[in-house]
């Protein structure tokens, strides 16, 4: 529980550290004040100001935060202090900046997020790999004292043919051994590029689980891709899960709003937690794929046109665009209060479901 419990409050700390750096480092290289960058929420436990920029660590350790210079007033107000020095950090002011540039960090957030995602999964490709089907059939297991074991078949052989039939289903294989038991039978073998044929004969009577020849095999192989291959193939995988992640919000929306049906496999926090410890259960490398798809989710969910969000911000500004003015200050403002609320509001019902499901002993997972 510990072990799942440290893990759970690390990756989300990572995922939203990621996402805030994002909008930090964009508005930092765009010119725009930042004002604070927080570890954790407040109440600050603890701050050091470098340069113009306080960088804080706060007491709930949960995620962080930026603070721009005039982020408040996004929506194009003004800042009524007409002091020397606020009259100086004007331009430098978040609403003051070009719209091109506002959209930049406003995106910026839900652009790291992608990129973490993708950084994982080609991590992933390129050192644990990925399973993918083949044509050929391969050797996954050699049981001891097998004829396949007698025969000198091992681990990762490709069994080209039985008798002389091409092999590119493992139940052709299955089908050929279970006829011929007693029998000897030929099998052609590519053992890393090497092909010769072996002679096996497969068991009359054996335990129960095993097969006549004593070899699991596969139609699936793991292939790990080059270190240059492999952020080609981790940004085309982030892409599907991503369009999978959105198609299924349209899904769960329709069926709502059309069809009255409750949504399922939806999780807040405590469902979240629930995933994490299933993942710890697995390994270092299901934690990965994770955390990687919970980066896609939260830049997906962040995009969307929703007050409060990144996405209803870069919204208005959508509008700004198309009318060549700014939205007021108040209507925005009010909108991204109701958003918020909206959205708290969600969170309330989606942990009340999750403490139901815990309750009944029930998973997240269908």
């Amino acid at each position: 529980m510990f072990v799942t419990i440290l893990v759970f409050v690390l990756i989300l700390s990572v995922l939203v550290l990621v996402h805030e750096f994002g909008h930090f480092i964009t508005a930092k290289k765009l010119g725009i004040k930042v004002e604070e960058f927080g570890i954790g929420f407040p109440p600050r436990v603890f701050g050091k100001k470098i340069g113009e920029t306080v960088y804080s660590v706060n007491l709930l350790p949960i995620g962080g935060f930026v603070k721009l210079y005039g982020e408040d007033n996004a929506g194009g107000g003004s800042i009524k202090k007409t002091t020397a020095a606020v009259q100086a950090d004007l331009e430098r002011a978040f609403f003051a900046r070009p719209l091109w540039q506002r959209m930049l960090v406003v995106t910026a957030g839900v652009v790291m997020n992608f990129i973490l995602a993708v950084v994982i999964i080609s991590y992933l490709f390129a050192s644990q790999g990925v399973s993918v089907p083949t044509e050929n059939v391969v050797v996954t297991d050699v049981l001891k004292n097998s004829p396949a074991a007698l025969a000198g078949l091992q681990k990762d052989d490709r069994i080209l043919s039985i008798n002389g039939i091409k092999l590119t289903e493992t139940e052709v294989f299955i089908r050929v051994a279970q006829s011929n038991k007693g029998k000897e039978v030929v099998l052609q073998v590519d053992r890393a590029g090497e092909v010769s044929s072996v002679t096996v004969v497969p068991r009359i009577n054996y335990p129960k689980g095993e097969g006549p020849i004593g070899v699991g095999i596969s139609n699936i192989e793991i292939k790990k891709y080059t270190w240059y291959e492999a952020p080609f193939y981790g940004t085309v995988e982030a892409l599907k899960f991503t369009w999978l992640i959105l198609q299924g919000l349209g899904t769960m929306v329709g069926d709502l709003v059309f069809r009255g049906i409750k949504p399922e496999g939806v999780a807040g926090p405590i469902g979240v937690a629930q995933l994490t410890g299933q993942a710890v259960s697995v390994g270092f490398a299901a934690v990965l794929w994770f955390t990687a798809l919970l980066s896609l989710n939260l830049a997906v969910l962040n995009i969307l046109p929703i007050p409060a969000l990144d996405g209803g911000r870069f919204f208005f500004m959508v509008i700004e665009l198309v009318t060549r003015r700014k939205v007021s200050q108040r209507y925005e403002s009010l909108a991204h209060a109701v958003g918020l609320v909206m959205l708290l509001s969600l969170m309330v019902v989606i942990t009340l479901l999750d403490i139901s499901r815990v309750v009944q002993g029930k998973s997240i997972l269908p």
